[in-house]
C-alpha cells in the first residue's frame, strides 16, 4: 500500500509586490510505501522543506495532490496521523521532559487517560526516563532532538516526517536516532525524512527520492540506485611488469606485488581481460565497485 503520493505538485512563490513569482516546485512526484523509511535528499534550495510544508498542510500547493493512505489531504484531521519533528524545534526551557510530553499530548488532542501511557512508553523509547524530570534547557543537543521525536509520537502517528533530525549530532547521537527510527519501522510505521548526512540515510532507508531544482531527479529503492550505478570495476592482476600500465595510462596502484585496477566499464574490461592474456599475466580477481548514496547524489546535482 502506499501511504502517501504526492502528484504533481507545483508551488511558486512571490518576495514581494514588485519582483515575478518564483518557481519553487516543479511537478514534483513522491511514492512513499507504508511501513518503509523513505531518504528525501537535495542541495540547500531545491524545495525540501517546501514539499514538507505540503504534505503537512502548512502550504498549499498551486497544482497537483496529495494523497495520505488513499485520502486526499487539507483537512486539519488528516493531521491527527502524521507525526512531525521539524529542522529548528523551539522549546519550552522550563519545562521538563515529561512536561513537554504532555503539552504535546494535549496539544495533539490525545485522552487523559492515555497521555501518561504514551508518555511513560516514549520517554523508555528515547532513553530519557531518568532524565523526565530534567529542565529542557539542561538538555544536551541529543538529548533535545530525542525529546522532539518524542513529542512528534505522542499522538501514536502512522506517519512520521523528520526535517534534518540528524542535524548538529555527534556520532554518538546519530547512533542512538538511527536506532530509534528503525525501531518505528518494526512496529509499522512510515518514516520520511530529510538530511543532509548522507551516510546516515544510507544505513536505515528503503527507499530515496532526490530534489534537485524543485524536481525530483531520482526516486526509487536505494539498493538498486546503487546496484545499477556501477562506479569503477576493480580487477586485481599479477604477471605484467609495471612499464606497460604506465605507458597505456592505466588508473593503477600496486598493493602486495599484486596490481589494482580501475576499469571504467565492462566494454572496456573484456578488452583488457584479453590484453592480459596475451600478455602472459593473470586476473585474479573482478570486482564491481558501486556508487554511494553521496556518490550518487553529486553526481546527480553535476548533471
Amino acid at each position: 500500500m502506499i501511504a502517501l503520493e504526492v502528484k504533481e505538485i507545483s508551488k511558486s512563490f512571490r518576495p514581494n509586490f514588485y519582483n515575478k513569482r518564483t518557481s519553487v516546485l516543479k511537478k514534483v512526484d513522491i511514492n512513499v510505501m507504508k511501513g518503509t523509511i523513505y531518504g528525501f535528499l537535495g542541495p540547500n534550495g531545491a524545495g525540501k522543506t517546501t514539499t514538507i510544508k505540503c504534505i503537512l498542510g502548512l502550504t498549499r500547493p498551486d497544482s497537483g495532490e496529495i494523497m495520505l493512505f488513499g485520502k486526499r489531504t487539507g483537512k486539519v484531521s488528516d493531521r491527527k496521523r502524521i507525526g512531525f519533528l521539524p529542522e529548528s524545534p523551539y522549546y519550552y526551557d522550563y519545562l521538563t521532559a515529561a512536561e513537554t510530553l504532555i503539552l504535546s499530548g494535549k496539544l495533539s488532542s490525545v485522552s487523559d487517560s492515555k497521555i501518561k501511557e504514551r508518555s511513560e512508553k516514549i520517554l523508555e523509547m528515547v532513553s530519557l526516563k531518568d532524565k523526565k524530570d530534567v529542565l529542557l534547557k539542561n538538555f544536551s543537543k541529543g538529548m533535545l532532538q530525542r525529546i522532539g521525536l518524542g513529542q512528534a509520537l505522542m499522538n501514536d502517528p502512522e506517519f512520521i516526517i523528520l526535517d534534518e533530525p540528524f542535524s548538529g549530532l555527534d556520532p554518538v547521537g546519530r547512533k542512538e536516532l538511527r536506532d530509534i527510527i528503525l525501531l518505528l519501522k518494526e512496529e509499522g510505521k512510515t518514516i520520511f525524512f530529510s538530511s543532509h548526512i548522507l551516510q546516515d540515510m544510507e544505513l536505515i532507508v528503503d527507499d530515496v527520492g532526490i530534489l534537485i531544482d524543485g524536481k525530483i531527479s531520482k526516486e526509487g529503492k536505494l539498493t538498486k540506485l546503487i546496484k545499477d550505478s556501477v562506479k569503477y570495476i576493480e580487477v586485481i592482476v599479477s604477471g605484467i611488469e609495471e612499464n606497460f600500465y604506465k605507458k597505456n595510462k592505466y588508473n593503477y596502484s600496486l598493493v602486495d606485488n599484486k596490481t589494482h585496477i580501475k576499469i571504467e566499464n565492462y566494454d572496456k574490461l573484456s578488452k583488457f581481460i584479453r590484453i592480459v592474456g596475451e600478455k602472459g599475466g593473470k586476473c585474479v580477481s573482478i570486482k564491481q565497485v558501486s556508487y554511494s548514496l553521496e556518490d550518487l547524489f553529486l553526481k546527480e546535482i553535476k548533471k
